[in-house]
């Protein structure tokens, strides 16, 4: 049995939030993108738009999707305008009290009926789901980054979550053209489980000197194959999100092998968080790129 799905709100417009209301709005759903902060509504549907263009010039969709797309993302000025949704997936950044907040104004004004998602990447959906007034209505609908390109979204269960409200998730995530893999609720589930760490360990190769960046790098691009290099990809994650994670795996599984590199610590002590600050591990105000160590 599952609920039908008409209408979908998204809170944040980042990176993943952005990418969220893109492949909704493509699937045909009508959205509505909420940002507390308005310029941020702005630019993610600048994003969207230029995303959809690239799909069109790709051939992955005509123009005519394109423009339909558009009109069914509605920007939102606060969260009352998402009372009537029937999904509401949070993509706010990774900082459990800022879910937990967005999560105790939300409640009062959305409809009794309508499912809550989370986006979180690392924290436990149970946790989250008790500072709501529906655990059994609440689900994690984990998308991967860049979210339209991206095939995976990991599902993950609360244990109050209810199956209506699991299978509605999964009915809504395959009509988007993704592919579920279900994930039990320990901390950072099974996509950053195994990526975050090893990403973690190629900050350690770099502060104890094993390699340069570039020697890094270019050793898991052609060695194992990988698309980009590890220190790239943590600077397109964001090395504040790649410390949340880590965080969130030390203290969860009380294990030493999780402890963030000190380095990376480092970093966002700088403020130094990748491609979204200009520098991270490499400084993206040169073009091309250049490794900072």
């Amino acid at each position: 049995m599952t609920k039908n799905i008409k209408s979908v709100g998204v809170i944040g417009a980042g990176q993943m939030g952005n990418g969220i209301a893109h492949v909704v709005a493509v699937a045909g759903y009508d959205v509505k993108l909420y940002d507390v902060v308005q310029e941020k509504l702005q630019a993610g549907l600048a994003t969207i738009s230029g995303n959809l263009a690239r799909q069109v010039a790709a051939g992955k969709i005509d123009e005519k999707s394109r423009q339909e797309a558009l009109k069914r993302i509605q920007l939102a000025d606060s969260l009352e305008a998402l009372a009537d949704t029937d999904l509401v997936i949070e993509a706010a950044t990774e900082d459990e009290s800022i879910k937990r907040k967005i999560f105790a104004q939300l409640c009062p004004v959305l409809n009794p009926e309508a499912i809550i998602a989370s986006n979180t990447s690392s924290i436990s959906i149970t946790r989250l789901a008790s500072q709501t007034d529906r655990p059994e209505r609440f689900i994690g609908i984990h998308f991967m980054n860049p979210v339209p390109v991206m095939k995976l979204v990991e599902l993950i269960r609360g244990i109050a979550t209810v199956d209506e409200t699991f299978e509605t998730a999964r009915a809504f995530v395959e009509s988007l053209d993704k592919v579920t893999t279900v994930a039990e609720d320990f901390p950072a589930f099974i996509v950053n489980r195994i990526l975050l760490p090893m990403i973690n360990e190629a900050i350690y190769t770099l502060y104890e000197g094993v390699g340069s960046v570039e020697a890094i790098d270019t050793a898991m691009r052609l060695g194992a194959n990988h698309p980009m290099g590890p220190l790239q990809l943590a600077d397109f994650i964001g090395l504040d999100t790649v410390l949340s994670i880590m965080q969130v795996l030390y203290e969860g599984l009380a294990d030493s092998k999780y402890r963030p590199c000190p380095l990376l610590v480092k970093y966002v002590e700088a403020g130094w968080l990748g491609r979204k600050t200009g520098r991270g591990f490499y400084d993206y105000r040169e073009d091309p790129p250049v490794p900072t160590r």
